[in-house]
């Protein structure tokens, strides 16, 4: 994240309050839909990434899912469904999967938060920023995957290849 960000410690109790610092210290729309619910627009290299945040204070848990602004044809969820495990094989955090009748790719992540007191702004930002990283790296393989008509495997190898030089 490139904004550099000050939270007041003591508003931290609903983790969606420091998400929303977070949001708008970056310059990203968004709308806080309720105290357990917001929404954002992140901009990332190849597409824009709609960011959901779901708070639950009965189970302190934040749920997140950073979606791709693309639709996968329903002839090709099977091949997408094959990529997604490949891919999700080579994460930590975090998985992929897809989402609605509408077929979107999102990244998705859960954390924990009982006993923690409250989420740190540090653990807030690198849930996010690891996720649009991920979508980055992996944006490729989907490409390949839907319009390029390339194997899964194959495709995620050629968005992983690590490019050295300039051109």
């Amino acid at each position: 994240m490139s904004a550099t960000l000050t939270v007041n410690r003591d508003r931290a109790a609903n983790p969606l309050d420091v998400v929303e610092q977070i949001v708008s210290a970056n310059e990203w729309a968004f709308d806080r839909r309720s105290d357990g619910e917001m929404a954002a627009e992140a901009p990332g290299k190849w597409c824009d990434y709609g960011l959901h945040f779901s708070w639950s204070n009965e189970i302190s848990a934040m749920h997140f899912t950073c979606a791709f602004d693309m639709k996968v044809p329903a002839g090709s969820r099977g091949k997408l469904h094959e990529l997604l495990a490949l891919a999700n094989e080579k994460l930590w955090i975090g998985h992929f999967g897809i989402e609605g009748e509408e077929g979107i790719p999102v990244f998705r992540h859960a954390v924990l938060l009982r006993g923690a007191g409250r989420a740190s702004v540090e653990s807030l930002e690198d849930m996010v920023d690891i996720a649009i990283t991920e979508c980055e790296r992996f944006f490729p393989a989907f490409q390949f995957v839907l319009w390029g008509g390339k194997p899964p495997a194959e495709a995620l190898a050629a968005a992983m290849l690590d490019c050295a030089g300039e051109a």
